[in-house]
């Protein structure tokens, strides 16, 4: 076999498995993604700001307060949001980073998608050639067949060696207080019916703070609309703003946002 056969053979191989590309400098960016392969920089990081987020005062109050101490490397916790959709759990995470960032400290979101948790251990070896904290993010967590990604997920939260780094806290949001929804049909399972439920229960155990998100009454859902529509200089009539949440069939933060962005648009604004 010629050597210039065997490099062609090498450059076939090379296109079909390409090399993970290199990951984004950990110190430069306010924010990142984590693809299953590599570190990705957030172009453009725009958090909701921290003082419009209503209604959630004592939730976001809490995630401040365990994201600041993370950022000045103090013991802190990894969080579970959860609760009704559209309740702010997404936005809070990255509007407390933005806060933070705005006081000056130095942090990060780092934001990794539910089906790439198995490449988890991957993202923790380079993290942990970094001292910067990181919040790690998990949006929308749930499993609805089986619980053996919920325990390799637990099992990096606590224990083991491909465990979280120091510098790494995860954040999670799921609509369901336990994560993994619980069926009737688990309490009549012939083995052991509670070891079953125990099990799926043991994955929320393993965050130190669960902050519950639930649904708005009219009264917060109205303020919401108020505080997003005066900071764009905007007026409002409330009962229009009640009608449009009552024909989407929720009150919530982001129908609330939902209503500011078509008052904008009718007001020849951009947001």
């Amino acid at each position: 076999m010629t050597d210039d056969l065997l490099i062609r053979i090498a450059e076939a191989l090379e296109r079909l498995a390409p090399p993970p590309a290199p990951s984004a400098d950990l110190a430069a960016s306010p924010a990142y993604v984590w693809d299953g392969r590599a570190i990705r920089a957030v172009e453009a990081f725009a958090p909701v700001d921290y003082d419009l987020l209503t209604g959630i005062d004592a939730q976001k109050g809490a995630l401040l307060d365990n994201s600041r101490r993370h950022a000045a490397g103090h013991a802190a916790h990894d969080v579970l949001l959860w609760g009704a959709r559209g309740t702010g759990k997404s936005a809070v995470v990255a509007s407390v980073v933005g806060q933070l960032q705005g006081e000056g400290r130095d942090i990060a979101l780092l934001q990794c998608a539910i089906d790439e948790l198995a490449s988890l251990p991957a993202l923790f070896s380079l993290l942990r050639g970094t001292n910067r904290p990181f919040i790690l993010f998990l949006d929308d967590l749930g499993f609805d067949e089986g619980v053996g990604d919920a325990r390799s997920l637990r099992s990096l939260l606590q224990g083991g060696t491909a465990a979280r780094p120091a510098n790494v806290r995860l954040y999670v949001t799921s609509n369901r207080r336990h994560i993994v929804p619980r069926h009737l049909s688990e309490q009549d399972d012939p083995i052991n019916p509670r070891d079953v439920v125990d099990d799926r229960m043991a994955l929320s155990d393993r965050f130190g703070l669960s902050l519950g998100f639930h649904a708005l009454d009219q009264d917060a859902y109205v303020a919401i609309v108020r505080g997003y529509a005066d900071k764009l200089g905007i007026d409002f009539d409330p009962m229009e703003a009640v009608q449009w949440s009552t024909q989407r069939g929720s009150r919530s933060g982001r129908v609330a946002w939902q209503y500011v962005v078509e008052l904008a648009g009718r007001n020849g604004l951009k947001v």
